[in-house]
């Protein structure tokens, strides 16, 4: 008796998990450029939550910040036939065109996220024919802004020293966000750009990169990056080489916890927004609308869409005391 009930039981809950896969409407591929950087795994969280609510499954594939791997990836899943949607945070966003194309050519939607997809990088308007969503923030404006704060607060100052700490310039992205701060801060004559590091989006080479800067260069008074990751490890380097973080002008991107709690201590001063989790999310119900026939939107602008100001001071944080950050590091 109690072996047919365990029997029963084990049967009912096949059924059970056979008839959870039946609901399920479809499956989202996310390609993160790397899976174990902070906010692509924020932003799959938000792809997550998105297709959950909406009936779907979703499953992550690590781009590794290989451009190449990612591309044959892409093409993988699609020769599979086991997905009903995409979605891409591209490692190049002018390469992975191609991908894009045979993807749109087999009739699945796919969307891309934080960057456009073609040679335009700050037009958000579909540079291939056919992509579905485009939920990014257009890299130039932000940096842009980050540059002229860094300029605002070195009017004091002449010569303001100035490092630069930048993804990796094999990126598309990164050396256009690395030219606009060049450009920008090149109209100050008292602002003097004294290096140029890569942090490859984590602490430890960031650490590194601000350590080999800082031996040749002894008097530094801003540091400019486009991520917050780099910013941990420069902080590392500036007390290792006897100075107060908080002396000087810190702005990093993507609006981290650590981050937000670095600006409110004031140890850092800004940090620009890219809000994954959010993104991510919005991404993935275009996606669906997509697959279910109906209307999208094929545009979203980041810098606009997110819960606050894109751009997070200390002042904004005044005005919003329970912000919470949409990823951690």
């Amino acid at each position: 008796m109690m072996r047919r009930a365990a029997l029963l039981l084990a049967t009912a809950a096949s059924l059970g998990a056979f008839a959870g896969a039946v609901l399920a409407e479809g499956k989202i591929a996310f390609f993160a450029a790397a899976s174990q950087n902070g906010f692509n795994q924020a932003t799959y969280e938000g792809v997550q939550e998105a297709t959950a609510r909406l009936g779907y499954e979703s499953e992550i594939f690590d781009g590794q910040f290989d451009a190449a791997l990612q591309y044959s990836q892409i093409e993988d899943v699609l020769a599979g036939g086991q997905f009903d949607g995409m979605i891409v945070a591209p490692n190049d966003s002018v390469g992975i065109a191609g991908a894009f194309e045979q993807v749109i050519a087999a009739g699945v939607p796919i969307g891309t996220v934080l960057f456009p997809v073609g040679p335009e990088l700050n037009v958000l308007e579909p540079q291939v024919e056919g992509i579905t969503v485009t939920a990014a923030s257009p890299p130039v404006p932000g940096a842009t802004h980050q540059a002229e704060l860094v300029a605002a607060h070195c009017a004091d100052k002449d010569p303001c020293n100035v490092v630069i700490i930048i993804g990796a310039k094999i990126f598309p992205f990164d050396n256009l966000r690395l030219e606009t701060f060049e450009k920008v801060l090149a109209g100050h004559a008292n602002v003097n750009v004294v290096a140029v590091g890569e942090g490859w989006y984590a602490p430890d080479p960031s650490l590194q990169a601000m350590t080999d800067i800082l031996q040749a260069n002894s008097d530094v008074h801003a540091v400019l990056s486009n991520a917050d990751q780099h910013l941990v490890g420069v902080e590392i380097a500036l007390e290792a080489a006897g100075y107060n973080p908080a002396d000087l002008y810190l702005t990093g991107g993507g609006a981290a916890q650590i981050a937000i709690d670095a600006i409110r201590e004031g140890r850092w001063d800004a940090t620009l927004a890219y809000f994954p989790k959010t993104m991510g999310a919005l991404a993935a119900e275009q996606v669906i609308n997509a697959i279910e026939g109906k209307p999208v939107t094929g545009v979203i602008n980041m810098d606009t869409a997110g819960p606050i100001e894109a751009m997070i001071t200390s002042e904004i944080l005044a005005a919003h005391p329970d912000f919470v950050a949409e990823w951690e590091q």
